[in-house]
């Protein structure tokens, strides 16, 4: 059987109150980081800072690509500008 290690975290007073009113606090911690690192961002991973040699590969990618919001759903997302050899958008 794995063994589980324990993690702590600092959290301000309005955090821990509203912790106190969750019945399982630790099944909901964990449940809350596991979807909050679905969600990181696949060049930064979640430092929100790139790397020098991240800064030239993603300046490379975008002299192709542009960050564009959905006039559908309104979300930010990147898309390509090449076109490929049919004429249709990458």
């Amino acid at each position: 059987m794995k063994k589980h290690e324990i993690i702590s975290f600092k959290a301000d007073q309005q955090l821990v109150e509203a912790l106190t009113h969750i019945p399982n606090r630790s099944e909901f911690i964990r449940n809350a980081v596991l979807r909050a690192m679905d969600n990181i961002c696949p060049l930064c991973q979640g430092t929100g800072i790139l790397t020098p040699n991240q800064r030239e590969h993603w300046n490379e990618f975008n002299e192709h690509h542009k960050i564009v919001k959905c006039d559908e759903c309104d979300e930010i997302y990147l898309a390509c500008d090449r076109e490929q050899h049919n004429g249709s958008p990458l």
